[in-house]
């Protein structure tokens, strides 16, 4: 099974230039809990998760007005590939510890993927299972 065929497709993303406090509450209305950052021609910028937004800018003391999503979010996104096989894209979130991964097809970003997308589904239960275990494992922040 590939990432495309599990993917979700109606994806909501900022631009860099978006405020944290507009990038919050798209999330709170969205019930999401990461914005991938794109130019408007979708290409994959960064990513900022609601995590980021209470370490980065919340417990930094920093006005969500006025910080702007480029600022906090995190660069050198890893990104999956539509024709990408799911067990993979699982291997490489459990390699660099995130559990979202954008999806791109010809650099472009066109869909996205938890860990929980593949946790539903029984056949990847073994491989949703380790990817979990090596993303709880502490690692360095990175930004």
């Amino acid at each position: 099974m590939k990432l495309r065929d599990i993917m979700t497709k109606d994806v909501i993303a900022v631009s860099p230039d978006t405020t944290i406090f507009d990038a919050a509450q798209i999330m709170k209305d969205k019930n999401i809990g990461s914005l991938p950052i794109c130019t408007e021609n979708m290409d994959v910028q960064g990513i900022i998760t609601d995590r980021d937004i209470v370490l980065r800018v919340v417990c930094a003391g920093k006005d969500p007005k006025q910080v702007k999503c480029r600022e906090v979010m995190t660069q050198n996104v890893v990104v999956g590939k539509t024709d990408m096989e799911v067990e993979s894209a699982l291997n490489l979130m459990g390699d660099v510890q995130v559990r979202r991964l954008p999806v791109v097809e010809n650099g472009k970003l066109v869909g996205f993927v938890a860990i929980g997308d593949m946790a539903v589904n029984n056949r990847f239960n073994r491989a949703t299972e380790e990817a979990l275990t090596e993303i709880s494992t502490p690692s360095q922040p990175r930004m």
